[in-house]
């Protein structure tokens, strides 16, 4: 059970809206909820099309999931690094992390489970099974998946305390002012878009996020950039470098596609630009610290050497 009360400041909006970004859900099952009466509230209509008046006192009671097991699957999968506590894998471009309503095959984690024979840790539950972080369905690159729940517990508590090292490597819109710099900007959910992220204006909305990048190889209107990242928040350094007016190419979400580049090469950009190259943390069994390096995928390489040579 989840409760809030409405502040002044949301005055006059409706219901299914408010609901939707007060509880971090989409509208659709915002509807579903009031429909269901499993909102309820101090004064006024349980409609979605209630108009708030602020001072109102919500609660939403959520049901109880009922995740579907996913099931292994013959998939080949590009192993960095393997023993009996962690995998590591570099994904490709294309591949979902693990299953969700309208991707319930083909992901990481049918393919894990195949691989793994179901040795893999279960405090993700059946939906996500060893996974402890992820990354966006267009974009490749590295992440580590445990083995066992102490393994698990131990990676999640090094993201927790930003102890594990994530680089990325991004082709990013624009010619940058700096060669380096930090975004420091909470990201929650788009207000509208349930489906974006966004920077959160307001003081105590949103999650911190934070990213450092620098500048690799400048080519007039695009940059080579490497990005690191303090924390891991969904779309991070897409909406990071879109506030700075950088959008990630070939990312249609953020604003970063439409290019005259991009209509010139669109068959080598599949989605954003962005590689999760390299990834280093400590072992969860030894206490070593262990860093793993992938290629840059052949489209992005390809990319960077067009690029060289239209700015000669």
């Amino acid at each position: 059970m989840r409760k809030t009360v409405v502040d002044a400041a949301n005055r006059g909006e409706r219901l299914d809206g408010y609901l939707a970004a007060a509880f971090d859900i989409s509208r659709a099952q915002a509807e579903r909820l009031l429909l269901s009466g499993q909102v309820t509230l101090s004064f006024g209509e349980t409609n979605k099309k209630y108009r708030l008046k602020g001072g109102e006192e919500i609660t939403l009671t959520m049901p109880d999931p009922t995740p579907a097991e996913a099931v292994p699957e013959d998939i080949p999968l590009d192993v960095i690094y393997e023993d009996e506590d962690i995998i590591v894998i570099n994904k490709p471009v294309g591949m979902v992390v693990h299953p969700a309503a309208g991707n319930e095959s083909g992901t990481l984690v049918n393919a894990l489970l195949y691989h793994c024979k179901g040795s893999l840790s279960g405090i993700g539950g059946v939906e996500r099974p060893g996974i402890v972080h992820r990354i966006d369905k267009d974009t490749a690159g590295l992440l580590v998946v445990a083995k066992n729940d102490v393994a698990h517990s131990a990676l999640s508590e090094q993201l927790k305390v930003h102890a594990v090292s994530r680089v990325y490597q991004a082709i990013a819109i624009g010619n940058f002012r700096e060669d380096k710099g930090t975004v420091n900007a909470p990201i929650g959910r788009h207000p509208v878009d349930r489906k974006r992220m966004a920077i959160m204006r307001r003081e105590g909305e949103g999650r911190e996020a934070v990213t450092h990048y620098e500048v690799l190889a400048r080519f007039g209107q695009m940059t080579h950039i490497r990005c690191e990242l303090e924390t891991g928040r969904t779309h991070q350094i897409r909406v990071h470098m879109a506030s700075l007016g950088h959008p990630l190419l070939g990312d249609p979400v953020y604003g970063g596609d439409g290019t005259k580049f991009e209509a010139r090469h669109r068959a080598l950009i599949t989605g954003q630009t962005l590689f999760a190259g390299e990834l280093s943390l400590t072992h969860p069994r030894t206490g070593e610290r262990m860093t793993f390096k992938a290629p840059l995928p052949a489209e992005f390489a390809k990319l960077l050497e067009i690029l060289e040579k239209e700015c000669q």
